[in-house]
């Protein structure tokens, strides 16, 4: 059985548009080694691994001083 790869538009992409959040805003605040393109693949619906997720989410949450649980950000 093939695993879907593309899950369409993810949570966070609109958290990140409301927030008025760019890719590189994500970059810049990340302690990981967290890079443009998994920002972009996070918003697209690629699926991730849990700890490129979780590079994402706490950049994400060190940018906008707020919490968010995975399942707020992604719907897989």
């Amino acid at each position: 059985m093939e695993i879907e790869r593309n899950l369409g538009k993810q949570p966070i992409a609109a958290v990140m548009e409301e927030e008025g959040l760019r890719a590189h805003d994500l970059v810049e605040a990340s302690a990981d080694s967290l890079t443009h393109k998994m920002v972009s693949r996070a918003c697209k619906g690629r699926r991730l691994t849990p700890n490129t997720k979780r590079k994402v989410i706490n950049a994400l949450e060190k940018k906008t001083g707020k919490s968010f649980p995975k399942e707020d950000l992604f719907n897989y």
